[in-house]
Parts: C-alpha cells; sequence; structure tokens
C-alpha cells in the first residue's frame, strides 16, 4: 500500500474479518483515519477467481463517476506474490446488510412506512445500473449482449444435463415457453447478475438510503431486466398479507408491492415493464436450474436437501406462469 502511495501512508495497519466463503474472503482494513475493504478469493478457490476478482475490479472502477450506489475503487493487485492470490480493495461503506438478521434494524423494524422505502431503493439500485454507459466505460468485452436472449435456454438445459440427477415437473414446459418467446424490446446494459436483499447494503437511519450495491461475481453486459426478475421473482402483490413475511429470506410486510416496485422501476430507468412475466418465468426456470445443482451435492447437508421441495414448487411455478401467459415478443 506504501509502495502505491495509498491514503494512511505509513500508518500502522490494523485489521479484522468481515465475511467469506468459498468464493471470496473480506476483510477491514484501517490505517489512521483511512478504512477501506480487502476483497480476495480463499488459497483454496479455483485459479479462475482470480480472474473473477479481475473483473469484479472493472465494475467497481467503471461504476466510480455514476449514480449507482457503490464501494469506491482503491486499487487492485494481481502479483500473487504478495498476498497469493489477486485482490483489490475498495472503500468501506458505513451501513448495514439485511443478511443475518432476524428483524430489520431500527426503524424499519416497526416502522412500516419507513420499511416501504428499502422495497423502492432497492428497486431504484438496478434502475440506475441499467442507465450506465457500459460501452464509454470500456466494457465493451464484459459480456457478450448480441443474441443474448437466445443463448438463455440452451446454456443452462446443457448445465442441467450436467449436473442432472432427476426430472423436474414443468422444466418442460418452461423451456418451451422461454424459446418461443422473447422480450418485448431488448436494450442490453450492464447487469448484476445476482440482485436481492443479500446482495446490498443500507445506510443507517431513515429514510431508507441504499449505500452500496456489492458482490459483482455474476456482472456482465447483457440484459439489466434480468435483475428486475430475479428481484421480484417472490416479490408479492399484496405485501401486507401474513404470507409476505414468508415470501423471502427477509420480512417483506410494509413493502411495496409488486406493481409498485414495477412502477418505480420503470420511471427511474425508463425502460417498459410490460413484459415482466417473461423475466420472472426465466428467473424461476432457471433458480431452479441453479439451486438443483447444490441439491444433488448435498450428501448430509441439511441445508441444501431443505432445497430438494423448493426447486420442485420453483420449476412448476414457472411451468404454471408459463401455460398462462402470452404475449406477442
Amino acid at each position: 500500500m506504501d509502495e502505491n502511495d495509498l491514503p494512511g501512508k505509513g500508518e500502522p495497519l490494523e485489521h479484522r474479518f468481515l465475511s467469506g466463503g468459498t468464493q471470496n474472503e473480506i476483510y477491514e482494513l484501517r490505517r489512521g483515519e483511512t478504512r477501506c475493504v480487502i476483497r480476495i478469493p480463499p488459497q483454496n478457490a479455483p485459479a479462475d477467481r482470480d480472474e473473477g476478482i479481475l473483473r469484479e475490479w472493472r465494475i467497481i472502477e467503471a461504476l466510480d463517476g455514476t449514480d449507482v450506489p457503490h464501494t469506491e475503487a482503491v486499487a487492485r493487485c494481481a502479483d500473487t506474490s504478495v498476498l497469493g492470490r489477486t485482490f483489490y480493495l475498495m472503500g468501506f461503506v458505513d451501513g448495514w446488510s439485511p443478511i443475518g438478521r432476524e428483524t430489520w434494524p431500527a426503524p424499519f423494524d416497526t416502522d412500516l412506512d419507513a420499511r416501504a422505502g428499502l422495497g423502492y431503493q432497492l428497486a431504484e439500485g438496478i434502475a440506475l445500473l441499467s442507465k450506465v454507459d457500459w460501452a464509454a466505460k470500456g466494457l465493451h468485452d464484459l459480456g457478450r449482449p448480441d443474441g443474448f436472449h437466445e443463448r438463455q435456454v440452451d446454456r443452462w438445459t446443457n448445465f442441467f444435463e450436467r449436473i442432472k440427477g432427476r426430472e423436474l415437473e414443468g422444466m418442460d414446459v418452461a423451456s418451451a415457453w422461454l424459446r418461443a418467446h422473447r422480450p418485448i424490446d431488448y436494450i442490453p446494459g450492464l447487469m448484476h447478475g445476482d440482485y436481492q436483499f443479500a446482495n446490498v447494503m443500507f445506510a443507517d437511519g431513515a429514510p431508507a438510503t441504499l449505500a452500496a450495491v456489492v458482490d459483482w461475481e455474476m456482472g456482465t453486459v447483457g440484459d439489466p431486466k434480468i435483475d428486475l426478475g430475479w428481484m421480484i421473482q417472490s416479490w408479492p402483490e399484496d405485501t401486507m398479507a401474513e404470507a409476505a413475511s414468508k415470501a423471502s429470506y427477509v420480512d417483506l410486510r410494509g413493502m411495496p408491492g409488486r406493481s409498485q416496485v414495477l412502477a418505480h422501476y420503470a420511471e427511474v430507468s425508463g425502460r417498459q415493464v410490460d413484459d415482466i412475466d417473461y423475466y420472472i418465468i426465466l428467473a424461476k426456470w432457471k433458480l431452479a436450474i441453479v439451486l438443483e445443482k447444490g441439491f444433488q451435492r448435498a450428501g448430509d447437508d441439511h441445508k441444501l436437501q431443505a432445497f430438494g421441495p423448493v426447486i420442485v414448487d420453483t420449476m412448476k411455478a414457472a411451468a404454471e406462469l408459463a401455460e398462462t401467459t402470452d404475449y406477442r415478443s
């Protein structure tokens, strides 16, 4: 850090572990008044995670100067002799994550009007992301936007065949529907790839303010509305119903209804959402396939075993929506 004249030069270095898993480990670094975060693959992670780290770096660096809430891009290091893996440093976000909490933090635990803002802010994050001029930011080679939707079914059905251990009822129906339909329009843009409450941070206190979109492992240039479909695939219209507390891993009671979320996204992004059913079917279909990989490798892992019936229900829901949805694409 000193050799690269980064902030805090000459100050003693303090660090603390924030989180980690099979993909990345995250530590806070503090040097005097300077705080930043290191993101680095664990030593036993596959070699391609180093390339993934550089990919993430390109995205957060490109977000500087945009309206998208994000972590500051501080520095990257591809020299594996330093820490054994490629890593980058990003700015420290002073806020909170919805993950790992039994309830929303105050005041969102009791103030449902304030809680509604969390939902609107979540939608606004990807709406702003969809407006980023990715080509001007040098991300023209980050993905393959041409033929993006034409590749989706083949890509994920081939993936399913590689991990297949059982048939999933409704998969053929949903797959056929997706092959036969396309979005009303397709405007390529920067997308997160796994957008949900788990991958954002909020500023402390009310009103709800999105502080940063984080975890860009799946980021690419494709169709930004895939993020929208992924986000709302289980989002109810009536969020005051008791079922809303169980529709997700967070309590959605008090949040705006699905149609309100869609309207806010459309207003901020400038994109139409009349074809949202296509994206919801695609999201449910893909989610079932992705979760099936973990289920087939569950072994004695009870958490992964529990995905079994969830996967079945999710694929059935994709097929049922496909059977009742038709529009000219």
